[in-house]
């Protein structure tokens, strides 16, 4: 049993039998073993920070290292079920790496590569001692020369495998340098069983290559066969719920927002924070700093900050990820920035429809704190308006709404010009940003004979009417409360009933004015 080799169960052991929280998702391990030898072997999983990373890293190491004795820990779990789970358990020589420690040790990346060089060379010689090394004693031929004497292969499992692309972002000699150090270690070599890499970023590209190209990537944008071990998914969500007596719906509302290959996924952090203490609040980004999104807002690639304010109104939209070169500093277009915020977490991305979308409230309040500090005054003047605005429209107040939404189209008419109604749809989603906080929102919400603009349905906690609104350019408010009427939409509240307020909203082109027409009926 070594630090780096075959190391012990003990940090998979505490989190299972120590933490106020496990979720089991031993059910990896499956994975992992399907792929053991054969050409998916090598994985490189990125993730968010705080999303379960280094557990994962931590549970593969107790069950592959034959450091320890895990099958009392695993035999609980869900993984102890499967037909080969014995055929594998602590069979393997494991050499686990947590690189920003090595980081931090040294004054430089070539120095570093030389530490983790020296201290696995280290405890390789002295936990082989009656195998005959060469003379030449570069790491990878001790492995293979270990490996045909014992003939029990490796298993490398790396965490935070891309640190110095975050902490050395300009340079791209001392990047070079470790891509070659992994691919000569790694790549084409009989010695290994199986490499379990975690990090951030997917793998650095150079031009249209990869360094590492033997990995398969499982990132933010595409977690393909690994997807429900990313996050909490929702059946993990609403078991934790009832355990600890927390709404559902209020969870949801804060920490969704990852859809992954169909599977919603939650922040993991942020779940395990607000069940033990009871309370809903910004977790996961209290780990962070707003720094790590407005430098990137700052840049305003392609006109950015209007896509920031679109995202934060709740539209969706498409971007291109391929163009990602996978680092932190190389970035051509708006797109390769957005592609930086999905693997940071910020963003959440739909791998089938390819458009991104800020996931939940946590996360959406992150970034008008961002915008707070960066004096965006009429996004926020837009934000504080917006109150207003829902008080006037529950109490049937229309020239109050109209003027209201009047307002903050004229605040933000540098990226919401009037040409349609799905301009008018954005400029609506900003202005009622407030009642997200009572109301689920949807925007053309399938209901009836065709679609509505906008639907509002109070949460459970919440006693004010639910409100349908109705979008027209160039018509009248009346003709949008009729359309309602016609199209009944009102059938898309199947599940609410008490009153509801139709809201039709028209903006005229030639004079610029903004009408509102509010009926209440009772369902």
């Amino acid at each position: 049993m070594g630090i780096y080799l075959n190391p012990s169960n003990t940090d998979f052991y505490n989190a299972v039998n120590h933490s106020q929280i496990y979720i089991d998702k031993t059910n990896l391990i499956e994975y992992t073993n399907k792929v053991l030898f054969g050409e998916q072997k090598f994985i490189c999983v990125s993730r968010p920070r705080r999303f379960g990373k280094s557990m994962a890293a931590n549970m593969l190491t107790a069950y592959y290292s034959r450091g320890c004795d895990s099958k009392e820990i695993f035999a609980k779990l869900k993984i102890s079920k499967h037909h080969d789970f014995e055929k594998h358990l602590n069979q393997y020589n494991v050499i686990h790496l947590n690189i920003p420690p090595f980081m931090d040790e040294a004054e430089n990346v070539q120095q570093m590569i030389r530490f983790i060089k020296d201290d696995i060379m280290e405890e390789l010689l002295s936990s082989f001692p009656n195998v005959q090394m060469p003379s030449r004693k570069t790491l990878d031929k001790v492995f293979a020369t270990i490996f045909n004497a014992t003939k029990i292969p490796f298993i490398f499992i790396i965490d935070e495998w891309d640190c110095i692309f975050r902490e050395h972002k300009e340079d791209k000699a001392a990047q070079e340098a470790y891509l070659k150090f992994l691919r000569n270690l790694l790549k084409n070599q009989q010695y290994v069983a199986l490499v379990y890499m975690t990090g951030i970023l997917p793998i650095k590209k150079y031009g249209d290559h990869s360094a590492l190209n033997m990995f398969d990537e499982y990132s933010m944008t595409n977690q393909m066969a690994l997807a429900e071990f990313a996050g909490f998914t929702e059946h993990e969500v609403k078991s934790l719920c009832e355990e600890y007596g927390m709404s559902f719906e209020e969870t949801k509302r804060w920490y969704d927002g990852y859809d992954l290959k169909g599977l919603s996924i939650y922040n993991p952090r942020s779940v395990v924070m607000a069940m033990t203490s009871h309370d809903f609040d910004n977790y996961w980004t209290k780990t962070e700093t707003y720094e790590s999104i407005r430098t990137y807002i700052e840049m305003n690639y392609d006109g950015l900050r209007d896509t920031i304010i679109r995202l934060i109104a709740g539209e969706r939209k498409k971007i291109d990820t391929t163009t990602f070169t996978n680092d932190m500093v190389t970035f051509e277009i708006q797109d390769d920035v957005l592609t930086l915020l999905i693997h940071l977490g910020y963003i959440a991305y739909d791998s089938d429809a390819k458009e991104i979308f800020i996931p939940n409230f946590e996360i959406r309040e992150q970034f008008i704190s961002t915008v707070r500090v960066l004096g965006w005054n009429d996004v926020m003047k837009s934000l504080q308006l917006s109150e207003k605005l829902l008080q006037a429209t529950i109490g049937m107040n229309e020239e109050k709404v109209a003027e209201i939404v009047e307002q903050v189209h004229r605040e933000n008419t540098s990226i919401l010009q009037y040409n349609n109604e799905n301009s008018l749809s954005c400029v609506l989603s900003l202005a009622y940003y407030s009642a997200k906080k009572d109301y689920a929102m949807y925007r053309e919400l399938a209901s009836g004979d065709g679609f509505a603009d906008l639907v509002f349905v109070p949460r459970s906690t919440c006693q004010t009417p639910a409100f349908i609104v109705e979008l027209k350019w160039n018509q009248s408010a009346e003709t949008a409360i009729e359309q309602i009427r016609q199209k009944k939409y009102v059938e898309c509240l199947k599940d609410y009933s008490g009153e509801i307020l139709l809201v039709g909203i028209n903006y005229d082109k030639d004079d610029k004015k903004h009408t509102c027409k509010i009926e209440k009926i009772t369902k």
